[in-house]
């Protein structure tokens, strides 16, 4: 018996080097399902671009894409977490503005550093800053909330998703140019502290356009300016900060996808044109249109493009933000 298997072994060695043996396929990435981590509850506008864009990646790369949300600490504990999983591609996280840059002066004892650890893949949407409040606060306008929380600043609370979100750092930005500093009331993401903002339990946030549209549409909360230098086309009546009288405050956020550093060159590129062809999707962009997001072209798309990006914006994050540690 040991000699006809040596004796079959030795035919199949033979046969091969004669080309008559076709070779086993090479298993090609993905060969099973890949979990994408967003580090906000669900329900929040980095869940719910996370959601659009990955549902049609997964019918591109042929196998399924898991949204895992990991909650805490402004969505570095998630972010953390994805530092350290395996650099297989299996595990990715959509991240955004607050996890991969402002967190950087923000956390001085991060567990990671968004520019050594991970392999940008490709950014997804930007998503344009509203100033938000509870459907019965006072001011009528922008100038009237600018003049009333000045003179209500000890009374009044401010939600967000946790230190370093982009609702933190964006009211951060605002609360510097204001000069004041109002109670901060955390959540854990950015879902719930809409919830709590619609149900009147806090008085205002600062919000990425894409978790406020159905709101605002509904009339359960008002919206007094978006902080860019044109309106959006999902909210025509939003005046911007520049025509409602505050123009330094400009502010926009973005959500981007990383693999963890290492992730083999391949992978990055595969997972990058799923991206890409998501993003031309007429569907995917109709409905991120439709939720205020700002879809980046070709150019913007690239793995080095994002990687210039998360460098450019912790350097105009982190003297804004330094103050606030």
């Amino acid at each position: 018996m040991t000699f006809i298997r040596a004796l079959t072994g030795a035919c199949a060695v033979a046969l091969a080097s004669l080309g008559l043996v076709a070779p086993a396929k090479a298993q090609t990435y993905p060969t099973r399902s890949i979990t994408t981590i967003v580090p906000f509850a669900a329900g929040g506008p980095t869940d719910v671009v996370a959601r659009i864009i990955t549902a049609h990646m997964a019918q591109t790369l042929g196998q399924s894409i898991i949204i895992e949300n990991v909650v805490g600490a402004g969505g570095t504990t998630a972010t953390t977490r994805a530092a350290r999983a395996a650099n297989d591609g299996y595990t990715l996280i959509t991240g955004h503005m607050g996890t991969h840059a402002a967190s950087v002066p923000l956390y001085p004892k991060l567990a990671y550093h968004p520019e050594k650890d991970f392999e940008p893949i490709a950014l997804l949407a930007g998503t344009p800053i509203l100033i938000l409040a509870r459907r019965d606060f006072p001011p009528k306008d922008l100038n009237e909330f600018v003049t009333y929380v000045k003179a209500n600043t000890e009374k009044l609370n401010a939600a967000h998703a946790g230190v370093g979100s982009v609702s933190h750092v964006s009211c951060e930005l605002l609360h510097s140019i204001l000069d004041i500093k109002p109670v901060g009331v955390p959540f854990n993401g950015t879902g719930p502290a809409m919830n709590a903002l619609v149900a009147g339990q806090v008085d205002y946030m600062c919000d990425q356009i894409v978790n406020a549209v159905p709101q605002i549409n509904a009339g359960t909360i008002k919206a007094y300016a978006i902080a860019t230098p044109e309106r959006n086309p999902s909210l025509p009546n939003v005046p911007t900060t520049v025509e409602a009288g505050l123009p330094k405050f400009q502010a926009q956020a973005w959500n981007a996808m990383f693999a963890p550093k290492g992730t083999s060159p391949a992978i990055v590129a595969s997972l990058n044109a799923a991206a890409a062809k998501a993003l031309d999707d007429e569907t995917v962009r109709k409905r991120l249109i439709e939720l205020g997001s700002v879809i980046p072209g070709p150019a913007e798309r690239t793995p080095e493009a994002l990687a210039t990006l998360v460098k450019n914006e912790i350097a105009k994050w982190t003297p804004v933000l330094k103050p606030a540690t």
